[in-house]
């Protein structure tokens, strides 16, 4: 009983941002689980090559910073093909400098990307989640969604924000039948972080930081997403799940 409660056969999965990095491990895991999984991104070569990596795994097409084109691709896949009943709110981006001459372009961008593009998707799924009385959203903050660090202001506001949207979101859709929660990755080796990785300062630095002595490694996070995915979480919402070596707990 205890095994079926974290198996996913039967729902499908939209994770945004997954041609690469932490959505790619996502979606690979939530797959291994059961769920049909849809990949989601905007350079359609990048998501076929992703999808290849997936067993089962289909692809839509959109840019998550787009209001009505999320609206629109979210409800012509569902008329077309069905529930998606799990969304992983993944996409994102960074932009280091420091904050006194950080570009103000640069800083709406993070902003389009970071806090607004999990508004669009997430209120363009949970509409039909609504109706249906059931649905999971899982939003990816960060670590950088209770600490700060020089030179990422900015991104750590925008990941602030993902923490408060899914305490909004808990607030406004449990009632619904929806759980909304967020996974917050600590420092893990992916595209986004590959300048730091290849840092040896930086790393020396994160190694001594973080309890558990290393960088993360993005199959690390699949079972936190599983859990929030599946059953196993019924009761859960608003929570935001630290995944992070131990370094939010540390001085």
């Amino acid at each position: 009983m205890s095994i079926q409660l974290f198996n996913l056969e039967g729902r499908r999965a939209l994770v945004t941002g997954s041609s690469q990095g932490i959505g790619l491990a996502l979606a690979q895991g939530l797959a291994a689980a059961g769920a049909r999984v849809v990949l989601n991104g905007r350079d359609a070569d990048k998501l076929a090559a992703a999808a290849a990596q997936v067993p089962g795994a289909s692809t839509l097409a959109f840019d998550a910073t787009d209001h009505d084109a999320v609206r629109t691709a979210v409800d012509r896949f569902e008329a077309e093909h069905g529930a998606i009943d799990i969304l992983i709110n993944n996409a994102g981006m960074q932009h280091r400098g420091p904050l006194e001459d950080f570009p103000a372009a640069a800083f709406e961008k993070l902003l389009q990307t970071n806090i607004a593009s999990v508004f669009h998707v997430g209120q363009a799924c949970a509409r039909h989640m609504i109706g249906r009385g059931r649905g999971k959203i899982i939003n990816i903050a960060s670590v950088q969604t209770a600490l700060a660090r020089p030179s990422i202001a900015p991104y750590t506001a925008t990941k602030g924000a993902v923490g408060n949207l899914t305490k909004g979101m808990a607030t406004d859709w449990a009632r619904h039948g929806l759980q909304c929660n967020a996974i917050a990755p600590g420092y893990f080796d992916t595209p986004l972080n590959a300048a730091l990785v290849a840092d040896p300062q930086f790393s020396a630095w994160l190694e001594k930081r973080t309890p558990a002595g290393r960088w993360g490694n993005v199959d690390e996070l699949v079972g936190a997403a599983i859990f929030l995915a599946s059953d196993a979480s019924s009761f859960v919402n608003g929570h935001i799940l630290y995944v992070d070596g131990g370094i939010t707990a540390s001085l």
